[in-house]
């Protein structure tokens, strides 16, 4: 439990509060589910394996982005990681101080910057991540392995309809404004 209340008693709360109004509970119920099942996941994993390496949680998404892109432009890494940019730059500055990636220039524009993994980062992932994945496991413990992919299917629809249609959603809520146009070059999402 994140919370001092269970996730039922919180359900129960929101639905005594809100149950006269003309919403959608059950799209609710799923968006507020998402939100508390990351943060008890994350703070899981972070007390319970990134804490024994000093790693913030987004210190470990960083990690994991370049490890599994290979060296990568720090636009990309943010973008990738769901962080600023600015956010990046000090997390960045965190991990070369502990020598587990490294900065260098971009050799086609040198305003750019490019991140790595040093060797020591590399092996800091290769030992970490079996414990980050047991404790995976052991988060989705009381699913089955079918209703594992039936949840990630399902949240993998969630994330593509935000993706694809939540830009053109912001601009109609903000008033019709005309979106710009997509930057090419993106990379696919995991």
């Amino acid at each position: 439990m994140t919370g001092q209340r269970s996730i039922t008693e919180t359900e129960k709360l929101v639905q005594g509060r809100l149950g006269g109004i003309a919403i959608r509970h059950e799209q609710m119920a799923v968006v507020a589910n998402i939100h508390r099942a990351a943060a008890a996941v994350r703070q899981h994993l972070e007390n319970s394996v990134l804490r024994d390496v000093d790693l913030t949680w987004t210190g470990f998404v960083v990690l994991w982005v370049i490890w599994i892109w290979g060296e990568s432009e720090s636009r990309q890494v943010a973008e990738e990681a769901g962080i600023s940019k600015g956010t990046l730059t000090g997390v960045s500055r965190t991990l070369v101080s502990r020598g587990l990636i490294a900065r260098s220039e971009h050799a086609g524009d040198r305003r750019l910057v490019l991140l790595g993994l040093t060797p020591r980062g590399e092996e800091l992932m290769r030992r970490v991540f079996p414990d980050f994945n047991a404790e995976e496991a052991f988060v989705a413990e009381r699913l089955t392995p079918e209703e594992c992919l039936t949840t990630a299917d399902a949240l993998r629809r969630i994330v593509r309809q935000v993706e694809e249609h939540g830009e053109e959603r912001r601009l109609h809520l903000l008033g019709g404004a005309r979106p710009a146009p997509r930057r090419s070059g993106r990379r696919p999402k995991a």
